[in-house]
């Protein structure tokens, strides 16, 4: 798992080596950072459901 982990943090460094000003990098990092709040939420409630166990403390599986 840390082999994946280490390609998408070099992908992602080298996609912000693109960008051409400040500006476009905020721009880009604020995405990205939606889609991984997005996988991880996808990812807490498929963890839950399948342990049957409320992980994040909301008082609820899933």
């Amino acid at each position: 798992m840390g082999v994946f982990w280490d390609l998408l943090q070099q992908d992602e460094l080298e996609k912000q080596q693109q960008a051409d000003n400040i500006e476009d990098r905020v721009t880009h990092l604020e995405l990205e950072l939606e889609k991984t709040r997005a996988l991880l939420k996808k990812t807490l409630v498929a963890l839950e459901e399948h342990l049957n166990k409320d992980i994040d403390g909301d008082g609820q599986t899933g």
